[in-house]
């Protein structure tokens, strides 16, 4: 991997406010993203009861303490800078749940792809991140890397689920993918 691509791209891509710093920015896009998956995961274990799958309903309320976890961990680090949220936090929680909502009530095979289109896009991203921040951000690394094992894990354990579905992975991995990207691209935008 070139490690100045994810540097470049990031620094090219974001558009900072006045006074905003590369990592204040990248802090929010991450903690609205966040949201985003706490939301997905609150519909998807809202489905899985109408669907009574006991055991995806267990490893949801795991992923989703999760990432309440993480969405707390960014919001502490953008108060402790005096920042606000991103633009776009509502939004990304209202698409979050439609999409945990649809791909919930689709079954364990749409649940499990939407993890591993989602994680495998953010876990992407996270790395660039540690890349751009390392040397100019130290808090903000510090959060980034609190959060990677749990959704290096999510994205773990959905894969070998999602491996279980002919038709649901074929459809959701490149729709989803393409989603979150646009999301995170807004963020850095916005």
């Amino acid at each position: 991997m070139n490690v100045d691509s994810p540097v470049t791209s990031l620094r090219t891509e974001a558009r900072l406010r006045p006074g905003e710093s590369l990592g204040d920015r990248i802090l929010k896009v991450n903690h609205t993203g966040e949201h985003g998956a706490v939301n997905i995961y609150r519909a998807q274990l809202f489905a899985s009861g109408w669907r009574n799958d006991s055991r995806v309903a267990a490893e949801l309320r795991e992923f989703l303490t999760h990432e309440q976890r993480h969405r707390e961990i960014f919001a502490a680090e953008l108060v402790r800078r005096g920042r606000r949220r991103c633009r776009s936090f509502v939004l990304c929680g209202i698409g979050g749940y439609l999409l945990g909502l649809i791909t919930g009530f689709c079954g364990r095979a749409s649940i499990a792809a939407t993890t591993v289109a989602v994680e495998k896009v953010v876990l992407r991203h996270l790395e660039a991140q540690l890349i751009s921040l390392r040397t100019i951000d130290p808090p903000a690394v510090q959060a980034i890397e609190s959060i990677l094992d749990d959704e290096r894990m999510h994205h773990d354990r959905a894969a070998l689920e999602s491996r279980q579905g002919i038709f649901w992975p074929k459809i959701l991995l490149p729709l989803v993918s393409a989603a979150t990207e646009t999301v995170i691209w807004l963020g850095m935008k916005l």
